[in-house]
Formats: structure tokens, sequence, C-alpha cells
């Protein structure tokens, strides 16, 4: 069996499986139950390239959760980055937990905690991900209820966390293993499908690589061919979402192509196409147009040997490294203080929710949420070429605020593919979306009415609701500057205590006032009583 960190591999490591062996002899026969699964996380978090820091949070936050009261103190002798690594996994507990109470619309205050972690340190996400793949993949024996449960949380928090962050090697295994639980039936008959004719398969996909190594060659490029093997899930939805059998899909037979760099990749497209008839519509160019998670490929389905259809990918190695690690490539050149842009935009999503105008909304930070891990996005065109992602669903009107605030407010109408379409019209990845302003701008009320389908999009419908915030509270506070100054012409009073009648009606300011006066909260009998207070002379102590 494998065995937990020593010191010849990591003081570090060392130092915390001493802490967590020494927390407490009362978890004993707990701490021992709990290595085998332990000992793998770590093998998956090497696997990821995750440092000695990383691994050693984990190790003392397995500990920690097993109930061991003398942690806290330990990690006292532990640097402020490793601490911060429990604590991140802490407020993902709480997450977890609030979710199996109450499903995936509770527990806001615990994601905004594992939100903030995470962007103070991203390695929480990869020991979030790594933990939970190592539990799904030793549920086959537990109980059903467990296995639902944990298949339900992989499903709605840590496999779009992998998919949002780009780390499609954790990915497609979560999201096959969650399926297999929750849809176990469907499950078992794609995997049959799969199986009937493997040896088939295999014999054929060796063929059409052969050739197209040789084709490769013949051209002068260096290439890697692999069999790439399809995940079951991922068959699935295709098949929901182009109403197809599996016996239509392109990309059941598949191909990776592994080249130097993007000139290459063009050329091995290139390479392709000659040697096999392509399928009209089935090319996807995700180097000029990468995925929202920053995925890069050409993917593109020809008609192969004997007639049958394959799908090809291909992509430089740097591609790759990225497609399977996602921001856990990037990590070891950040530590090294480089500025890597491409790592910045895989996490900035998360900081725009916490510093959207939200304030205490938690129901706006959950919605935001699953707005952003969603896996389904359209990919659209600006006049210029520019591509603008957003969720499924999405409007123009929503695109027209994505391009810029000021452009949502002044939005009139649309045009997609030059036809002109209404605010609610929801074009499809591709099409090239122009947006008609007007010179003032004007948002409507009615854009933020779900039953209209205006506004889909968290931050559009933000923008909106900040608009007419702004716009009624100056009305307002116009509003109330009237009634205060009638209230003083109707009792002849001069304007002279006014700094002091906020505090004489127990409010902040005075925009409060003139907001509260608006509104009705303060009376003009109120008003009168306190303006008279305020100026009538103090009375004079009377002598001893």
């Amino acid at each position: 069996m494998a065995q937990l960190p020593d010191a010849a591999r990591s003081p570090l490591l060392a130092d915390a499986v001493r802490s967590a062996t020494t927390a407490s002899t009362s978890t004993d026969a707990a701490w021992q139950a709990a290595q085998p699964q332990l000992v793998a996380s770590l093998g998956v978090l090497r696997g990821l390239g995750v440092d000695d820091e990383a691994q050693a949070a984990l190790i003392l936050h397995v500990q920690r959760s097993l109930g061991a009261a003398d942690v806290q103190a330990q990690l006292a002798g532990f640097p402020p980055s490793v601490r911060a690594l429990v604590e991140g996994q802490e407020a993902a507990e709480r997450v977890w937990a609030l979710h199996a109470a109450h499903g995936a619309a509770s527990g806001s205050e615990g994601l905004r905690r594992l939100l903030l972690a995470i962007i103070r340190d991203l390695r929480v996400v990869f020991i979030l991900l790594a933990r939970q793949l190592v539990r799904m993949r030793a549920l086959a024996d537990a109980p059903e209820a467990e296995r639902i449960a944990q298949a339900r949380l992989t499903a709605d928090m840590h496999a779009p966390l992998a998919n949002r962050l780009g780390i499609w090697q954790l990915k497609w295994e979560l999201e096959d293993l969650a399926f297999r639980y929750l849809q176990p039936e469907v499950y078992r008959r794609i995997a049959r499908l799969l199986d009937e004719r493997r040896g088939d398969r295999e014999a054929w996909i060796a063929t059409a690589r052969a050739q197209l190594a040789a084709a490769l060659a013949k051209a002068g490029l260096r290439a890697e061919i692999d069999g790439r093997p399809k995940h079951i899930y991922s068959i699935w939805r295709k098949m929901q979402r182009k109403g197809l059998e599996f016996s239509e899909l392109y990309d059941v037979r598949a191909l990776r192509v592994l080249v130097d760099d993007v000139a290459a990749c063009y050329a091995a497209l290139g390479v392709v196409h000659s040697l096999w008839p392509y399928i009209p519509g089935e090319f996807d160019d995700y180097i000029a147009n990468p995925k929202g998670n920053h995925y890069q490929s050409l993917h593109t389905a020809v008609i192969g040997p004997e007639g049958r259809t394959l799908e090809v990918q291909i992509r430089s190695h740097d591609m790759h490294q990225h497609a399977e690690l996602g921001v856990a490539a990037h990590w070891r050149y950040k530590e090294g203080g480089g500025s890597d842009a491409s790592f910045e935009r895989k996490i900035a999503w998360m900081r725009q929710l916490l510093e959207r105008g939200d304030g205490d909304d938690d129901a706006a930070l959950l919605a935001g949420f699953r707005t952003e891990v969603v896996e389904d996005r359209v990919y659209l065109l600006t006049p210029k070429g520019n591509v603008i992602d957003l969720p499924q669903g999405a409007s123009v009107l929503d695109f027209a605020y994505a391009i810029h605030t000021d452009v949502g407010h002044r939005c009139r109408g649309a045009k997609v593919n030059g036809r002109i379409v209404p605010l609610g019209f929801q074009p499809a990845s591709g099409d090239r979306v122009e947006i008609l302003t007007g010179k003032v701008a004007e948002p409507r009320r009615d854009w933020l009415s779900p039953q209209l389908g205006f506004l889909h999009t968290h931050r559009a419908r933000n923008k909106v609701r900040a608009w007419f915030n702004r716009i009624d509270l100056a009305q307002n506070l116009a509003a109330g500057r009237a009634v205060l100054e009638r209230e003083l012409k109707r009792l002849a009073l001069a304007p002279d205590h006014l700094e002091r009648l906020p505090e004489q009606l127990r409010l902040k300011s005075h925009d409060e006032l003139l907001h509260a006066l608006a509104l009705g909260d303060v009376s003009p009998g109120q008003l009168a009583r306190a303006l008279h207070e305020l100026s009538a002379p103090v009375a004079a102590s009377a002598p001893p």
C-alpha cells in the first residue's frame, strides 16, 4: 500500500504527517482508515504538479476533519500559506454541508468564503478536486443514498469548477463518475454500446493512425498521434444536444494529433483534409476562437478508412498541457513571479462575482456562480470580429451589456447576421451580432422581467438594476428637498439648523432625510416638530 510522505521526500510533508499523527490519540483508528484515500489524493495532486504546501494542507485538514482537538495549536507552527489552504478547505466543507441539506440553492455565505479563499490561493481548487475525485472512485460499495448525494455534489460543484478553470484531466472523470450514479441505466447502456465493438474499433483506429502518421511524416511534420478516449457523459450530452443516436455520432472514433506550434496545427489540418474528405459543418477552430475556459484546439470530422466517420483533434503540446491541467499548468510559472494574462483571466470571474454591486444579496451571488460555471456557452462575433462568450440562452441585449454598460443602456435594437431581431432574440455560436444604439441611455424597467425574456445574464440584470436605483435615488432626493423647502417656507423658518436635523429625527445623513421625506417615512408633521425644536431658543437657567 502507498505510504504517506516521509522526511526524505519532503520535510514539510513529513512535519504535516507527524503533526496529524500526534494530534490526538482518540482518532487513531479513524486516521488509519482515512489514509488510503489521503494517499490517493496526494497522488492526484502530484500528478497536477501541485507543490508540497498544498499537499501538507490536505494532510492537516484531513486530520482536523476527524475531530482532533489539538490540531489548531499545531497549525501555528506551519507557514501562513499552509494555514490559509486549510481554512479554504474548511470553507468548502461548509458549502458541501449546506448543499447536502438544501441543494444547490443554498450555502451562499460559505460559497462567498470559498471564492475568497480560491482567489487568495488557487491551490485550494486543486485540493478540493483531488479529494472529490478519489472519493468518487471509492463510492462503488457505498450506500445508494451516499452515492447519489456525492454524485449531485460533484455534478453541481466540482465538475463545473474543473471545467471553468480548464482542468479537463479531472473534469472528464468527475463528470463520468457523477453520471454513473445519477443515471445508472443510461450510463450502462452507453458503456455497453462502446464495449460491443471495442476490438473492431481499436483495430480500425490503429489503421487510421498509421495512415495519418505516414501522411504527416511525408509533409515533414513532427507529430504524436493517439486514439482519444471517449467519455460517456460527453457522448450522452452530444446525443441530447444534437438529437442523435449513438451510431450517428462522428467522434466515437477519434484521434488526437500533437504538434510543435500553431503553424504546425494548421499545416496538420491541411494534411488531414487532403488525406480524407471532411464533413461540412463539423469543423471548429478553437485556436482562433478559444472556448470560455480558454481551451484551444482544431476539431474536424472526416470520412476515414472504409467510409467510417472519424473526429480528429489537432493542438500543440503546450495547448494540450493547458487542456489537461488548465490553471494547474500555470501555477509553477506564477509562483516564480511571472505575469500570465491567461492565468489571471481564468480566475477573474470569481473576483468579479465578489466585486459586483450586489452587496449582501446572497441569492444573486449564487445565481452568478451557477451562471458562470455552466459548461454550455455561446461564442458570438462583434462586427469587428471580436469573440464574446456568454452563457447558453443569452439574448442580444445580454450581448450589448457584455460589450459595455453604456452600449447596453443605449441599446434600441440588434442585427444578427445582417437581419434585424428583437432584443430577446437568442443568437447561436458563430453568429455576428451588431447592436443598434440611440444617443441617450434609456434602459426600460420591463427588461428586468424574467417572463419577458429580455435579459438572462446576472451581469446585465445588475447593470439595469443599478441604473434604476441611481435614477430613483436622484428623483427621491429632489422630491424630498421640495418637501423640506415647502415646510420651511410654510413655517417661515430660516434654514439655520439643517445640519442637525437628521440627528434630531434619528437619521444618519441629510440624503437619508430627503429620501425618507420623499417616501413618506418622515411625515410633514414630524418634520415641522423637529424644525420647531431646533429653532426654539434654549431657556436660560434659573438663578440659584
